[in-house]
């Protein structure tokens, strides 16, 4: 997985379209990631004993790893948020480190 928890980043396709955001989780098995307060759902709970009435909660459901993009630069009003996709390379001291494909810097 090329992201990691707390990288800022941008949704490129779905509902949520254009929408910014840290990584709250990231889901290796299924590939996917939990993005704070995008791609929220409705969930209902049912009564219980502790809860004597049903409620509706919304939370977040998670976003496949293709429909999102490191943020590079945020949006300001004369230019709109530079954006890209994540490779990996090993750099000369053997070690693999992230990179920003757009704009070939190494991220930490």
């Amino acid at each position: 997985m090329k992201f990691k928890k707390n990288d800022e980043v941008i949704v490129i396709a779905g509902k949520d379209k254009g929408t910014v955001g840290r990584i709250e989780k990231i889901l290796v098995k299924e590939n996917k990631v939990i993005i704070k307060d995008v791609n929220m759902v409705t969930k209902h709970n049912k009564p219980s004993q502790q809860n004597q009435e049903g409620n509706l909660t919304s939370v977040e459901a998670p976003i496949h790893v293709s429909n999102v993009a490191y943020l590079v630069k945020k949006a300001s009003k004369s230019s709109a948020a530079v954006y890209s996709k994540l490779g990996r390379v090993t750099n000369k001291d053997g070690k693999k480190v992230r990179l920003v494909k757009k704009t070939k810097k190494e991220i930490q």
